[in-house]
This record gives structure tokens, sequence and C-alpha cells, in this order.
């Protein structure tokens, strides 16, 4: 059974570890996360020079709005500005900020009808994040720059939280797509051809969750939890920002969601920054996961 939680009390400990079991989490507005989309917003509307974001693919060649996606997108990630944000709302969520460890966040849109879904603007096929090598024990935190409805948001599908779907992850390694593939994302404007791990079975959408906060509310969930992007017809574009955290005390005892088919090797430990310092975690840490997930499918259930 899936539960959503709205604006709970539980503190970090509690919250993760139902997290893991596949719940989600929901709240509502706070003055840090206005603030985040403000910034995110003031550089949006920068980038496209006076035209409405939302629906500024109806005025643009695509390989021109695709070259603003390009420019924009880098600048808010590393943008200094982006990870104190990121401090305030992990510390007023409760998140210890010796144990918690951030990765950049990133600026995501999901254009109308087809206009960009390749490259730099990706529209999500079912997938689980721990199929590209994050850690069982990953956080996901989503939250809309504007406006979204039902039909430009994503979709949770929770009938495969603990049913294993057959895919290819067993061919992702992280440490090679950071090298190669990452980088081309601004090229891929018709097509995407980089390989990624995907279903390898016909796959059953329905029942499926989507989750609408107003700006800045944030949607918290297991990187286990099998989602994808919508097919965006709404006739506006979807601009949203998503970062992910581990805590540190479970990568160590090796606590997580229950891995039932993820077969990747490489590990994103190397991208995490602790709250307090920013420093990484130990490379020991890190040599952990770098053969793939400790954590092996469950035996049965692949396939």
């Amino acid at each position: 059974m899936n539960t959503i939680y709205y604006d709970s009390p539980a503190p970090d400990d509690q919250r993760r570890e139902a997290l893991y079991e596949g719940q989600l989490f929901v709240y509502t507005p706070t003055a840090a996360t206005l603030a985040f989309i403000g910034f995110a917003r003031q550089l949006i509307e920068e980038a496209f020079a006076g035209l409405d974001p939302l629906t500024a693919q109806y005025h643009m060649p695509v390989e021109a709005y695709a070259a603003v996606l390009a420019r924009l997108k880098p600048a808010f990630i590393h943008h200094p500005r982006s990870k104190e944000f990121l401090k305030a709302i992990l510390t007023e969520r409760g998140c210890d900020p010796e144990q918690t460890y951030f990765d950049v966040p990133r600026m995501r849109s999901s254009t109308s009808d087809g206009y960009l879904t390749s490259g730099i603007a990706y529209a999500f096929h079912p997938h689980r994040d721990t199929w590209y090598s994050a850690p069982m024990c990953q956080i996901n935190w989503w939250l809309p720059i504007y406006e979204v409805e039902s039909g430009n948001v994503m979709a949770f599908h929770p009938h495969y939280f603990n049913r294993a779907v057959r895919n290819s992850s067993r061919d992702y390694n992280y440490q090679q797509w950071s090298a190669t593939s990452r980088k081309e994302a601004a090229r891929h404007i018709k097509k995407d051809t980089r390989q990624q791990p995907k279903p390898e079975e016909p796959l059953e959408l329905d029942p499926q969750v989507r989750v609408v906060t107003p700006p800045g509310g944030l949607l918290v969930f297991s990187a286990a939890h099998l989602h994808s992007s919508v097919p965006n017809h709404t006739g506006k574009t979807r601009f949203s920002i998503d970062f992910r955290t581990v805590h540190r005390g479970d990568i160590q005892s090796l606590k997580g969601a229950r891995n039932v088919d993820s077969e990747c090797t490489g590990t994103t430990m190397g991208d995490y920054r602790q709250v307090s310092a920013l420093e990484q975690l130990p490379e020991e840490v890190t040599n952990l996961y770098l053969d793939g997930h400790p954590q092996k499918p469950e035996a049965g259930r692949v396939g």
C-alpha cells in the first residue's frame, strides 16, 4: 500500500524508513523553497529574453530553444547560490547536516506536444533512478518552478515498487556515462541515441499516481520508485527542480529500499556533498558501491 504524507511532522529518520518502503511525502511551499524558485525564475526569464518561458516554444526554432537550455541549465546547476538554497531547504526539513549529503540541483523542462523531448530536455521513459547507479538509500526531492497540472508532471507506477521489471541496467555504468554521454546532451535534438537503462518487457502503467503541488511545494520519494515523464499535451512547458540526498549512516549500514531489479555498475556517490561542510564522502565509503549495488537483486525477482 502506498501512502502520501502531507506536511508530516515525522523526523528525518522516520521519514527515510517510510520512503524506503515506497511512501511519498509532500510539503507545502515555505520561505526557503519560494526563494529558490524565485531565483530559478529569474534565471529562466533572463534566458528567454522577454518571452513567456511557458510558451516560448511556440516562438522559437527548436534548435534555438535547445541552445537556450544548454546555457541556462548548467548556469543554474553550478551557481553558488543554488547550493545555499539546498542547505536551507534540507535544514528546514530536519535533515542532519553532518549526516546528510546532497548532489547538485538540476533544472528540468518538459515541453508540450513533443516539441523537444531529447537530450537537454529528455522525456524520461519508465525507470528507477537505481538503474542509473543511484544507491538504494537515495532520496529524491522535486519541486515545480511554475504552476503545474496533472498533464505535465511525473507519474509513479507503484505496482512495481516491490515487483521486478526486466531491464537493461546491467549495461549501464555511471562513470562511463559521465565521461561520455552526459556532455553530449545538447546535441540530441530530434532523437536521443544515448544508451540508457530501459524496461525490456511491456509494462502496466496503470494504476499510476501523479502529485500536483503549487510552485515551491516539495515532493519527496525513493530513488527505487518506478516513475516516468507524463507526455505533456497541456500547451505549456513545465519547469521544475530536483535534487537527491543520501544519509551517511544508511550508506554504511547498507540501508535503503529493496533492490528488486537494479544490476548497474558504477556509483553516483562521488556527486554528493555534506550539507554542513560541502565535503565529499570518504573514498572508502564510495568504494563500497563502485562495483554496483552492494544489495544485489533479490533471487528470482529479475526477469
